[in-house]
């Protein structure tokens, strides 16, 4: 599965952290997500936290999925 790539986040005033995907919003946390996702992201990869934490994580891996033998039909 290739690196995930193209997360930002933005952290406002309030405390609310904006995660975007190419620009489009991915996500929004606020208080304690938000403080826990600020301090993981500064403890890893920001890429694949912001990942992770957006669901973004899952895809690429639908066809391996599908081709699995319990899932054929």
């Amino acid at each position: 599965m290739p690196t995930p790539s193209g997360f930002d986040h933005v952290r406002h005033s309030d405390g609310t952290v904006v995660i975007t995907h190419h620009g489009r919003e991915a996500g929004r946390l606020r208080g304690g997500r938000a403080a826990k996702f600020l301090a993981e992201v500064a403890s890893g990869d920001a890429q694949l936290v912001m990942a992770r934490w957006t669901g973004a994580y899952k895809h690429g891996n639908e066809r391996t999925a599908r081709d699995h033998p319990r899932n054929r039909r």
